[in-house]
């Protein structure tokens, strides 16, 4: 055999796509096809002088010594394979992918990461595809063979790995260019975070845990164990090995930061997506959202939410297709429930000692051998070491967390001195308090003997960075940590020590990195903080901190830097929720009131309308000397604005009318016309148009006179709705105009989007398709960078009658599935029947009316079913479709078809609409 390629090697894989299920229907044919296979392929890898070194079924993996051959090979293979008759059988689909990368070739095979690498990008491409690595792309981008180019497909994440890869794709004259979109785990629905490190020695317990989450009886898998196991590290990746299980999505529900059971269904709710519907308990709305969806709920830390069980079996019971992946340190007791504990790293046997080589086989070692490489690159594993590495692993108990933290400390001990201080410091299994278990007994003393090693002034910092839930910028810790200079150490210093020391982790979000403390670590550090009598003056400082935030960012949520306002309290949301509770248990009931008021307007927008309404209404609770204070307006029409989202409209206005009382006995106008405006939406939504807009009028004076810009602009702007809404479509304009004239100067994107979409309705009913487009299409850029999703399907829809009208039959059912998929998610009934309106139109454009009749039939079924009615700006272009369909297909067979639509329930009319349509 021919010397295998070391160093940096080229590796190219290949498969055929949909080979299982051509054995099982074919399995003679597909054997001659496969030896026919087999032939091609390895000729096109010899032929480029490369290396056959596994063969996997139908895979086949090839080295090369350089990229540029391996790219040849693949070319000349696939286009062999695409150009073959293939006699009897269909031809095979093959896909390629390669990377290249430094790996260990032992006994014939090769090892290491860029193996992963290739295999996951071969899993992300479709037969007949080329794909290629960032990597493999540097070496042949300047030598590609003539007519050959590279499509880049941008960065993508690969199942199993870390850090997301730039994936190009081969473009030739012989190989197919159009394909669907990669299956990597951006295609798939999900909100897992991205991890930084691979999961080591838990490859058992990955294929277990992932066999007993499919089988049809398990409903509710939990991971159970004491902080530091692990479990949350294991969840992320079981459910990142399931994500093409579920067809709805995969959602990751942190509630670490939470222990008010209450605050579990407004958390899940808002890791699915939703929008909270007014009117009904945010338990029943969950229920009906998860009904008929294939979904993954991973609810991490839910220990510490132990009182929600209740709600998990009402959630398993509603959604027949649900499942959940739980982390908890205590089982749920929830009927159905299998507990599934994560176990310590697997451990050496203490005497005899294996050998070095062996030794790095055990999970615990190579989790130390990793982290401390991590830390200290020139650090290996050595017969002088090695007892003292095991040994460690061994005290330790084999929690990864521990590992971690004891192999951090490597740069200033070898593992020799480690273990001395280990002998010394820590009384394993008898340490701590007694009614703990012993691992927990164990995790605590490890943390306490990283601890001990800071510095007096790292103490204090660590202690008192307790105080944050969910993380901190290096400005929150510097304000609330050292609000005086009083640490002698640079804070950033500070910060970077503890980091290193892990325990803080770095992470990037927004525009400034952001620093987390593992829970288990958190509790550590709060009990210090108690102990050192620092815990009411730092938890003081910190709620003075994100109180001042809150009333800073509140009048910017108007402006123009509207966005990253909204994104930074989002950020901080965790840190507000920590401050409000401490203001509600320590008495700080006008600190409380006022957090809570100047977070109003921003748990209206992003949709915290259960969870913004608690704590408001808990705020405005006690009586006292506040009672007609400035801080108890700004509440109440908070209040009042979420109670009447959500359809409660006696409770708004109960809250409103309080609050326009208190701002006129301050003699506020400002206060006065904000309040007025609101009661106006209030009396326009009970049906009684005519206040409403008098009210509104009332306020847009006021505001006119106090020479209030932004307020303004926001009234004209619902008045031209309201117009627009009675069919004063003169009025609308003038209105909406010159709204927008002022918002502009303003730079309130949420206002000038909503703008811009009534604008566009009245262009769109005017015939202007064009202006139309133009508008929906600036709304559109501006609503997704608000990430305001019940907007941006709004406009997709409304883009795809354009489209439709406009000729572009393909494109416009693009957009019509775009937010058919969006307003099913938000779980918005009449958005999805005016989808399936949009796609019958579609469908009768393209002669397909067989179709076109079912999906109005459905439309008109969802839309009766839910008590609504097709929207004023559709109704035209709805009633010219319907007439097109049913001229063009006799009367019988359309109503036959019609009928049919009609009975179809909702899901089974979207999934036809989604999955079933096929080019004419």
């Amino acid at each position: 055999m021919a010397e295998l390629p070391s160093g940096t090697v080229t590796f190219l894989f290949t498969d055929i796509e949909g080979s299982t299920r051509r054995w099982e229907q074919q399995p003679q044919v597909m054997a001659a096809a496969l030896a026919h296979h087999d032939a091609l392929v390895r000729e096109g890898i010899a032929t480029h002088r490369g290396h056959v070194f596994k063969t996997v079924g139908d895979a086949f993996c090839a080295a090369f010594a350089t990229a540029p051959a391996a790219l040849g090979a693949a070319l000349d293979t696939l286009g062999a394979l695409l150009a073959d008759a293939w006699g009897e059988a269909a031809p095979l689909r093959v896909r390629m992918a390669l990377h290249t990368g430094t790996a260990e070739e032992r006994d014939g095979d090769y090892f290491g990461p860029p193996l992963n690498r290739v295999a996951r990008l071969l899993e992300a491409g479709h037969g007949g595809q080329i794909l290629l690595s960032q990597p493999t792309c540097d070496l042949v981008c300047e030598a590609l063979p003539m007519g050959v180019s590279l499509r880049d497909l941008g960065e993508h994440r690969l199942r199993d790995l870390a850090r997301p890869e730039r994936i190009f794709q081969v473009l030739a004259p012989r190989l197919p260019a159009d394909f669907p979109q990669l299956t990597t785990l951006d295609t798939r629905a999900n909100t897992l975070p991205v991890q930084l490190t691979p999961l080591i020695g838990r490859e058992r317990e990955l294929d277990a845990a992932r066999s007993r989450l499919l089988r049809p009886d398990v409903r509710l898998l939990t991971l159970t164990g004491p902080g530091g196991t692990g479990k949350t590290r294991l969840a992320l990746q079981i459910a990142a090995n399931v994500l093409d299980e579920f067809r709805d999505g995969v959602f990751f529900v942190p509630l670490a930061p939470v222990s008010d059971p209450g605050l579990v269904p407004p958390i899940v709710a808002h890791a699915l997506g939703m929008r909270e519907s007014g009117g009904r308990p945010l338990a029943e709305s969950l229920k009906d959202y998860l009904r008929h969806r294939a979904v993954l709920l991973v609810l991490d830390n839910f220990e510490q939410v132990l009182g929600a069980a209740p709600l998990v079996a009402e959630l398993l019971s509603a959604g027949p297709a649900l499942k959940l992946l739980v982390t908890s340190r205590a089982v749920l007791h929830v009927y159905g429930e299998h507990d599934c504990p994560v176990l310590p790293l697997a451990l050496p046997c203490r005497n005899p000692l294996p050998s070095v080589e062996r030794l790095s086989q055990y999970a615990a070692v190579r989790l130390f051998i990793e982290r401390a490489q991590a830390a200290k690159p020139e650090f290996a594993i050595s017969n002088e070491n090695a007892p003292a590495v095991a040994e460690i692993c061994y005290r330790l108990d084999g929690l990864p967390l521990v590992i971690e933290l004891a192999a951090a400390r490597i740069r200033l001990l070898s593992p020799q001195a480690m273990l001395g201080r280990l002998e010394r410091r820590l009384p394993w299994l008898t340490g701590g308090a007694q009614n703990l278990p012993a691992r927990q007994q164990t995790l605590r003393d490890a943390i306490a003997w990283s601890y001990d090693l800071l510095s007096g002034d790292e103490q204090r910092l660590f202690r008192r960075l307790g105080a944050f839930v969910g993380g901190c910028t290096l400005e929150t810790t510097e304000a609330v940590c050292s609000a005086a200079g009083e640490l002698e150490i640079d804070v950033l210093e500070g910060v970077a020590s503890l980091v290193d020391k892990s325990l803080l982790r770095q992470h990037e979000e927004g525009p400034e990195s952001r620093f987390l403390m593992l829970e288990t670590i958190r509790e550590y550090a709060l009990e210090q903080l108690e102990r050192s009598g620092e815990a009411a003056a730092t938890r003081r400082r910190h709620a003075e901190y994100y109180l001042a935030l809150a009333e800073h960012a509140a009048p910017e949520l108007h402006r123009a830097q509207q966005v990253a306002w909204l994104d930074r309290l989002d950020r901080e949301h965790d840190n507000l929720r920590a401050a409000l509770g401490w203001s509600r248990q320590s008495g700080e009931g006008e600190l409380g009131l006022r957090l809570a008021g100047a977070l109003g307007w921003f748990w209206s927008v992003r949709g915290y309308w259960t969870e913004g309404r608690g704590w408001l209404e808990a705020a405005l609770a006690p009586a006292g000397p506040s009672r007609r204070a400035r801080a108890r307006a700004d509440a109440l029409w908070g209040a009042g604005l979420l109670a009447w989202h959500q359809g409660e409209r006696a409770a708004a206005r109960a809250q409103l009318e309080e609050s326009l009382e208190i701002w006129r006995e301050l003699g506020d106008p400002s206060g006065v016309a904000y309040t007025l405006g609101l009661l106006g939406l209030v009396s326009w939504s009970e049906g009684d148009e005519t206040a409403g807009r008098l009210l509104f009028e009332e306020s847009l004076a006021i505001r006119r006179d106090v020479g209030e810009t932004w307020g303004v602009a926001l009234a004209l702007g619902v008045l031209g709705r309201m117009a627009l809404h009675q069919g004063d479509y003169a009025a609308a304009s003038s209105r909406l105009e010159e709204s927008m004239t002022i918002r502009h100067e303003v730079g309130d994107k949420w206002v000038i989007a909503q703008n811009l979409n009534s604008l566009g309705d009245l262009a769109r009913l005017g015939g202007d398709y064009e202006r139309a487009r133009a508008l929906y299409e600036e709304s559109l850029a501006l609503s997704r960078q608000l990430r305001t999703k019940a907007t941006i399907a709004s406009l997709l829809h409304n883009l795809g009658y354009v489209t439709s009208v406009q000729g572009d039959q393909r494109w416009a059912a693009a957009l019509f599935e775009e937010a058919l998929a969006l307003f099913r998610e938000l779980g918005d009934t009449p958005g999805m029947a005016e989808c399936l309106a949009g796609l019958a139109g579609v469908a009768a454009a393209e002669g397909r009316l067989e179709r076109a009749a079912q999906l109005f039939g459905a439309a008109e079924g969802v839309l009766d079913a839910a008590g609504a009615r097709m929207s004023a700006t559709n109704r035209a272009d709805y009633a010219r479709n319907l007439a097109t369909a049913r001229a063009l297909l006799d009367e019988e067979g359309f109503a036959a078809t019609w009928a049919e639509g009609r009975a179809m329930p909702l899901e089974q009319a979207v999934t036809y609409a989604l999955d079933e349509r096929k080019p004419a």
